[in-house]
């Protein structure tokens, strides 16, 4: 696995956002050993592979912190709905109606989407059953990832989708006992009970508890989305979400919260003090017609912020690209315009992502000692800025870049995409089989 890559820069989004160019990345392991200079890089050619990609930016993989793999089947079957008629109507059907084969496919086309497009880390929550499909296809496709099964005890959504309290909790610890660690690593558990409206008060706490048995478990969920389901939350417990979440005790350095969109001053005050990871999803929150979350105020009070781009029903896309530009265009008109710069929003898509699941040691920016988990972009063409300066690389990224410039991407030394096309899956295979796995759960959920 000594592999020498020689770029035409790199955009290392280190401590000091250094743009490095005239050296070549050398590697070894899976790790990021060093820097060389190009033209030293024929002393090595003996010993090592090397890829001359001098016309491609080099940068780290995007890391994102909020997806469903478990959805991807069901892109375009559940658009322009509110948040509960979407769950109520589309959602919790067609995920009760999943199998271990519809769900492994659904995984299969999420992963090779969020791979080809440049991701390399992903947080996801998945269903209640058949999880153990997700995780042999991330295991496949080498993909780091925090993943567990969706925790739903209790549904007046949708009463049939819901499973026994003890065999939620039960299935959830056998899942990451297997999984926790799997894949020299690469693989972690993630408890996800799916959100108060689902969960009794006895599932999430216990779920949180669970964390504390594995070293590097997250604790994942969703809060505040949407005022509907709010005023809901308030309705039975009295509090509003993060606030209940903090009353019975499951907040905390490893507790990532999606959206958080709707937060009163107690609770922006909570999510710091408890060092809570806020998942920020724009493109589904505008779809959703949910709202806008405060970020550019949650960047000023020290919150972690990362960003994840949801599940493909209300979203259509798993693109790290669409939501950078989301992210930033969305807080413009409210915060103005030079509220989240495009080095910023790259951040949130790289270290930022990789801080919040603990990994800002590992991944993250491109810098020595680190896993080389590394994605190139084409910004040669006609869409991009004429000029080759430090500025224009994060605008072009942010504001000009799409799935169609990543042309290579690696993950801890190894290339799952090369020149646009993945290394793991046959894209006319899976969607094929995707499509046959589509038709029998749409059948099986008009019975």
């Amino acid at each position: 696995m000594k592999k020498i890559i020689i770029p035409k820069e790199i955009v290392t989004v280190n401590e000091s956002n250094e743009i490095i160019r005239d050296k070549a990345v050398v590697i070894e392991e899976g790790i990021i050993k060093r820097f060389i200079p190009k033209e030293d890089v024929k002393e090595y050619s003996d010993e090592f592979e090397v890829f001359d990609l001098s016309e491609l930016t080099l940068l780290p993989g995007f890391v994102q912190t909020h997806v469903h793999l478990c959805q991807t089947l069901f892109r375009g079957l559940a658009d322009d709905l509110e948040l509960l008629d979407w769950l109520r109507k589309k959602i919790f059907p067609f995920e009760h109606r999943h199998n271990a084969e519809s769900l492994r496919f659904s995984a299969a086309l999420g992963i090779h989407e969020l791979q080809t497009g440049g991701t390399t880390t992903i947080l996801d929550m998945g269903t209640i059953n058949h999880h153990r499909s997700v995780f042999e296809e991330l295991i496949k496709a080498d993909m780091r990832a925090v993943s567990g099964k969706c925790m739903t005890d209790m549904n007046d959504l949708y009463p049939d989708f819901k499973e026994d309290t003890k065999k939620s909790l039960q299935t959830s610890y056998e899942l990451s006992e297997e999984f926790h660690g799997a894949n020299g690593g690469k693989i972690r558990y993630g408890f996800a009970p799916r959100f108060v409206l689902s969960c009794t008060e006895d599932l999430m706490i216990e779920a949180y508890q669970m964390t504390q048995d594995f070293e590097g478990a997250f604790y994942h969920t969703h809060s505040s989305e949407n005022k509907g389901e709010i005023a809901v939350v308030k309705k039975m417990t009295g509090k509003e979400n993060i606030e209940y979440f903090d009353s019975i005790g499951v907040l905390g350095e490893n507790t990532v919260l999606a959206h958080s969109i709707h937060t009163n001053e107690k609770e922006i005050e909570i999510l710091k003090e408890r060092k809570v990871r806020v998942a920020h999803c724009p493109s589904t929150n505008l779809k959703l017609g949910s709202g806008i979350a405060n970020i550019p105020r949650y960047l000023n009070e020290g919150i972690s912020v990362s960003i994840g781009a949801d599940g493909p029903p209300c979203n259509n896309s798993l693109s790290m690209f669409e939501e950078m530009r989301a992210a930033a265009l969305i807080q413009k008109p409210i915060h103005g315009p030079t509220s989240m710069d495009a080095l910023t929003v790259l951040r949130l898509a790289t270290i930022e992502g990789a801080k919040a699941l603990h990994l800002e040691k590992e991944i993250g920016s491109v810098e020595e000692g680190k896993k080389a988990d590394l994605i190139l972009l084409d910004l040669n063409g006609s869409d991009k800025s004429l000029l080759d300066d430090d500025e224009n690389i994060y605008s072009d990224i942010v504001y000009a870049s799409n799935k169609r410039d990543v042309k290579d991407v690696m993950i801890e030394g190894r290339w799952v995409a090369r020149d646009g096309k993945s290394t793991v899956y046959d894209e006319k295979e899976i969607v094929a089989k995707g499509r046959e796995e589509l038709l029998k759960l749409l059948a099986r959920a008009k019975t």
